[in-house]
């Protein structure tokens, strides 16, 4: 008789075995309502990103501007590793991001139609 060399894998819990939607349904309560007893509770997601209040709108719009072309970008690289139906949702996704992008840049030839202000997508400046 052969010795087994290689040991069984350890049992892994399926996500829904390890997840307790109840107690996390509960916790989520209790959070929600301790932030609308008191508005003044630091909300911790909120303080991970910050985006200072003194920041001028023309600066805003051409990060906004950035991170929709990127998401743009992202969603396009994704779609092109799809099929089916996940490759129609990513699509649309990326319409999106192109249709907020083209609101940005319209938002910013509004507030400096010279656009001197920082760089814009090619194909979207102007349309």
């Amino acid at each position: 008789m052969m010795k087994k060399i290689t040991p069984d894998p350890p049992e892994t819990a399926t996500p829904s075995d390890s997840l307790d939607l109840g107690q996390l349904s509960a916790d989520s309560q209790r959070v929600v309502s301790k932030r609308l007893r008191n508005p003044n509770h630091a909300d911790p997601v909120c303080h991970v990103f910050t985006i200072l209040p003194n920041v001028d709108t023309e600066t805003l719009l051409c990060h906004a501007c950035e991170t929709l072309a990127s998401l743009n970008v992202l969603t396009t690289d994704l779609a092109c590793k799809l099929e089916g139906s996940t490759r129609s949702l990513a699509l649309s996704i990326q319409q999106l991001a192109v249709v907020g992008e083209l609101l940005v840049n319209r938002a910013l030839d509004n507030v400096d139609p010279q656009g001197s202000g920082c760089e814009r997508s090619p194909g979207a400046h102007g349309s």
